[in-house]
């Protein structure tokens, strides 16, 4: 047999040397190095520890400001919706006024004069909190404070595009829309 041959047959036989004790690895006890894994896990399970307790708490924390936000704002809410009513009695007492006068007056004058009286204090009323009429007639169309009810033919050429008639009266509420202004635009 040549040397090829002999390379040939001992690759064949080099899986049964192998089998043997000293070519195994050791499975001992660990030595020095396999120890500082070891410490490397307990710390990391630690720092895992640490984490997972934080993000409870933190968590926690945020859920009970979650409930406490929503409790503040329901809150005030109702007080501000309060506050209004209490300003409101005022004006409901003078209509209470005016119904048991107006029905021992004659003079129509009388009870329109009244009625203007009210009607101005709750305006003021109104706009002491923010409410501020829309100023529509006149105006380019804009989707942004109007609604379109119609279109009609426009009456004079400056007007095409504009609105020509407010159906019902559009407001404001601290700069933003409360109710849009219902429009007839000319077309």
């Amino acid at each position: 047999m040549t040397n090829e041959d002999n390379k040939q047959q001992g690759a064949h036989d080099a899986p049964e040397s192998f089998l043997t004790d000293e070519h195994q690895p050791d499975m001992g006890a660990p030595d020095q190095q396999s120890d500082q894994p070891v410490d490397e896990l307990g710390k990391a399970k630690q720092d895992a520890a640490e984490w997972k307790d934080k993000y409870l708490r933190l968590y926690a924390e945020f859920d009970n400001f979650r409930k406490r936000s929503m409790k503040e704002k329901s809150e005030i809410l109702t007080t501000a919706s309060g506050d209004m009513m209490k300003e409101m009695l005022a004006i409901v007492d003078d209509f209470d006024r005016a119904v048991q006068a107006n029905a021992t007056v004659d003079n129509i004058d009388v009870v329109k004069e009244g009625f203007v009286l009210i009607h101005s204090k709750l305006y003021r009323k109104l706009e002491s909190k923010g409410l501020k009429p829309m100023e529509a007639t006149g105006k380019p169309f804009d989707t942004d404070f109007h609604e379109a009810i119609t279109q009609i033919p426009a009456p004079s050429p400056d007007l095409v595009g504009k609105v020509v008639d407010e159906v019902e009266k559009g407001y404001l509420l601290h700069e933003k829309v409360l109710r849009y202004a219902k429009v007839v635009i000319g077309q």
